[in-house]
């Protein structure tokens, strides 16, 4: 249903949390639950979703599954759980689905997700040829402009040949949030990514192109240049978010910004599954049900959606709009008396 209407300009990956009570339900642990907003007991099921400029639609969609779940055979065993499902980590979960997605010839969109999911994924991104433009934490690591690891070592002509990439005092990486705090003010501009539902949104954004610095000690090359997007509004003492994009150099940094900014269309996602179709409302144990619950839910959004985009996104009013039209010269109240009597 997206592709018939537009291509797909982004794959989003995410992880919702649903409440629980209790320790019976299937994957039931006491961890982040996004709904709440703090830790507490609650089941987490990571997600994969198409979008595009006007709808977005889970196409995919798993329950994490905790170790002391993976681990406990009776649980496992009043719970359903297929003998194929092992431990995993919500990026290999998300890692998994992207594959599928990937197989099944789905329409590729540059992959959009939060700080939580870390470097292998990137990694794994990179590795299926996937563009993306994803959340990072401010103690990650890059090579500032300017700076680079140093060469291998000389090799001495005995033993094998060195090819690790090395650091030393001088030659070392920087968190993003320091090299964002050193960027001169010149480098901050204002852009507005979208519309909102009162004003345009806006904030103050750099960007400047850098290696990843992870771990590549351990590397005989260092990682490609991508974007380092920052956002430091007005009214913040220092930059509030981070991403990294392996978007092309010759990309404005309006555009950078609105891909990075597009996971937002997730959240309206799972108000609506959650509040109108009734995605948390599962009240079953087991593995099995709890899937088919989801499918169905979403089965039935995406049929909402399919309705929605049958009409036309409603213009939004400006002024002229809200005004009175001029009355016409001939107009006369009703019960006046003809044009000239007094």
């Amino acid at each position: 249903m997206l592709c018939q209407r537009s291509n797909a300009t982004a794959w989003i990956v995410d992880d919702t949390g649903i409440p629980k009570k209790g320790r019976h339900s299937v994957g039931v642990a006491r961890q982040y639950c996004g709904q709440l907003g703090k830790q507490d007991n609650c089941q987490v099921a990571v997600t994969l979703s198409l979008a595009n400029d006007r709808a977005s639609l889970p196409v995919a969609y798993r329950l994490y599954l905790p170790e002391a779940w993976a681990g406990d055979p009776e649980r496992r065993a009043t719970a359903g759980i297929p003998q194929d499902i092992a431990f995993q980590t919500k990026p290999q979960i998300a890692l998994d689905q992207i594959r599928a997605a990937c197989a099944a010839g789905l329409p590729r969109g540059i992959v959009l997700t939060d700080a939580a999911y870390g470097t292998d994924f990137r990694t794994g991104l990179t590795a299926l040829g996937l563009t993306y433009a994803v959340g990072i934490q401010s103690s990650t690591t890059v090579w500032a402009p300017g700076t680079r690891p140093l060469p291998p070592k000389p090799w001495s002509g005995k033993g094998r040949r060195p090819t690790l990439l090395r650091r030393d005092d001088d030659h070392q990486p920087v968190p993003v949030k320091d090299l964002a705090l050193s960027l001169p003010a010149s480098q901050l501009r204002s852009v507005t990514w979208r519309a909102g539902t009162n004003t345009p949104l806006r904030s103050r954004f750099a960007s400047v192109r850098v290696p990843a610095a992870h771990r590549d000690d351990e590397r005989a090359e260092l990682r490609s240049e991508e974007w380092l997007l920052v956002e430091w509004p007005d009214s913040e003492a220092e930059p509030t978010q981070y991403w990294l994009s392996t978007l092309p150099a010759d990309t404005a940094l309006q555009d950078l910004m609105a891909a990075a900014k597009g996971r937002w269309r997730i959240e309206r996602d799972y108000e609506e599954l959650k509040q109108e179709i009734g995605l948390n409302h599962y009240e079953g144990r087991g593995w099995r049900g709890f899937h088919h619950h989801a499918t169905l839910c979403i089965a039935a959004y995406g049929f909402l959606i399919a309705e929605r985009c049958l009409f036309p996104p409603r213009q939004r009013l400006d002024r002229r709009q809200g005004q009175a039209p001029a009355l016409p010269a001939t107009f006369r109240p009703r019960g006046a008396g003809p044009a000239g009597t007094p």
